[in-house]
């Protein structure tokens, strides 16, 4: 994302904090505003040319949008949930 899970540097990156903090979830993040291979890099590895990028269980999730998408229809808490249980 851009920015951290205290001071995210875009509404996109914000909505998905928000969303995860919602869902009262533990979660990570990297500021790919700090190093520009690591943006570059995850660009090439999930295929998606924009930030935040969600990943669950170590898989790609998608984007902002998926993400709000998922959350308001509640698949995302069932992903979520399978994910913790692994």
């Amino acid at each position: 994302m851009k920015g951290t899970r205290d001071f995210p540097m875009c509404g996109f990156s914000n909505t998905v904090v928000q969303i995860l903090k919602n869902l009262n979830v533990p979660f990570e993040v990297v500021n790919i505003l700090e190093n520009e291979m690591v943006r570059q890099g995850l660009k090439e590895f999930s295929s998606w040319p924009t930030f935040p990028q969600l990943y669950i269980g170590g898989e790609f999730f998608g984007g902002c949008d998926i993400t709000l998408e998922a959350f308001q229809s509640g698949e995302l808490q069932e992903v979520v949930e399978r994910a913790m249980c692994s």
